[in-house]
């Protein structure tokens, strides 16, 4: 009698056993002779399935582990119309693929709706501990009957709806593998990296959506989203959006010029730098350029004096003395309006906190001093805050009109994220305003350039016809797809 052949999950793969008859599972499977299986990667369980169903093969499939869910929504409103041609363009990629969007277009909310449209147990990944409890407080609201817990800053749940931050998850990745149907990871262009990776590889998850503003990374990993996740199925940019679901916008540049005194030592300085990167043939143009200047650095007096002259150097442009100026004049012109402050650095935070009495939140202020400091710009008690990198992603930033650059990376990540700090609608007829502050004729504005430039706006792959789009204000179950194959 000829056994029915086996599908198991094992911490992080799959091993199937007896070999079935046909012939295209083969390319999936690779031979484990510790145990004298066959093993497959657990990202493949879809592909595998589908490859046997076609050579109509029967197997009994016991690597599942998810299970459907009844999702009621309590929390619904009428999408926005590019939150419905994305849902609507990850549906016709068959449930897989990254969408992107600027911050503040609501990407949370079109999760909610993927989640409708696949009621299956769920795992969220998010980048940090904040944005876990954002997304379970959203996700309490709108499904206040389902089964959400947490895994991440001291929980461990285990739950139909997981939120996880990414490091815990990838570190329970061969445990969480097979429990969940649903993969969504936002902030998804941490998933390349090679500690995060395992979340999506080991996971079966055969539907997966990926969220982010700017997928593209330094280190050019990017590209392994489309096998982890699926491809860019949908993208706008800020601009497309501005004055629909977006506020409209301005971005505004001010220079500054360096005093005499801070322009002679910084061109020394410059020279300096420059001095031994022409000796050593290193062109800081380029990641590669860059980690080789760190290198150097590390391995002589001369490449430590010349990192130390570079930073010394990056401080006087981003710290010039005329910024602050500009500062007193901008705070005075557009008092009382809500208005964040971005530095590169704590020490700056410190200093304007000190001088203007503006609360501050950096890296090294407590959570619940954050939090209130955050709620108390929500009521406007607060008017101003002042911050470094700590709210460029995944803090929940309360509505503000103004933002003021005082100094940033080339990070186009870094730069959409803060511009969205300013971009939600609000009510009436909100203008935001970004105001870029760059020392003058300094490496500031090759900086403020650089960060401008888009890292490539993809086409939509998949093309849909908005006036066949169903709303979100919809039941739930009109949202949901009856043809699910898994």
């Amino acid at each position: 009698m000829v056994r029915t052949p086996t599908l198991r999950f094992d911490r992080g793969t799959l091993i199937l056993h007896p070999p079935p008859r046909g012939k295209g599972w083969i390319d999936h499977a690779v031979w484990d002779d510790r145990i004298e299986r066959f093993r497959i990667p657990a990202h493949c369980y879809r592909p595998l399935l589908e490859t046997l169903r076609r050579e109509k093969v029967e197997i009994n499939d016991q690597a599942s582990g998810f299970t459907a869910l009844e999702l009621t929504p309590r929390l619904t409103f009428k999408p926005y119309l590019h939150q419905q041609e994305a849902l609507a363009a990850w549906q016709q990629n068959r449930w897989q693929g990254v969408v992107v969007l600027p911050t503040a277009a609501g990407k949370t909310y079109l999760a909610q709706l993927a989640l409708q449209a696949i009621p299956r147990s769920t795992l969220i990944t998010v980048p940090t501990l904040d944005l876990m409890h954002q997304w379970y407080a959203h996700l309490e609201t709108a499904f206040p009957d389902a089964d959400i817990g947490l895994l991440g800053g001291g929980s461990r749940d285990r739950t139909d709806i997981l939120v996880a931050t990414y490091d815990s998850a990838a570190i329970h990745a061969e445990s969480l593998g097979n429990r969940y149907g649903l993969l969504i990871c936002d902030e998804c262009h941490h998933l390349p990296s090679d500690f995060n990776r395992v979340i999506a590889e080991y996971a079966i998850a055969p539907y997966r959506l990926g969220l982010t503003a700017t997928p593209d990374r330094a280190d050019g990993r990017h590209t392994d989203l489309e096998q982890l996740l699926g491809p860019v199925v949908y993208h706008k940019t800020a601009a497309e959006l501005s004055g629909q679901a977006l506020a409209p916008y301005q971005i505004v540049q001010l220079k500054v010029s360096l005093s005499e005194v801070e322009r002679q030592r910084y061109a020394k300085l410059i020279q300096q730098r420059n001095d031994f990167l022409q000796e050593s043939r290193i062109w800081l143009g380029s990641p590669e350029g860059w980690r080789r200047f760190v290198t150097a650095s590390a391995r002589s007096q001369a490449g430590r004096r010349a990192m130390l002259a570079h930073r010394e150097a990056k401080t006087i442009a981003l710290g010039t003395a005329g910024k602050l100026r500009i500062l007193e004049d901008l705070l005075a012109q557009h008092y009382p309006e809500r208005t964040i402050i971005f530095t590169n650095d704590n020490a700056t935070v410190y200093k304007i906190s000190q001088d203007f009495l503006i609360p501050a939140i950096t890296h090294q202020t407590p959570v619940k001093e954050r939090r209130e400091v955050l709620q108390y710009f929500r009521t406007g008690d607060y008017k101003v805050i002042v911050v470094s990198h700590v709210l460029n992603e995944g803090v929940d930033v309360p509505e503000a009109r103004i933002a003021i650059l005082l100094s940033g990376s080339g990070s186009t990540r870094e730069y959409i994220q803060r511009l969205g700090r300013v971009l939600r609608k609000g009510d009436g007829n909100k203008l935001a305003l970004l105001y870029e502050v760059i020392a003058e004729e300094t490496t500031e504005e090759n900086i403020a350039r650089r960060r401008k430039q888009s890292p490539g706006k993809r086409d939509n792959i998949y093309r849909t016809d908005p006036t066949q789009l169903s709303l979100a204000a919809e039941a739930a179950a009109d949202w949901q797809s009856d043809d699910l194959p898994y």
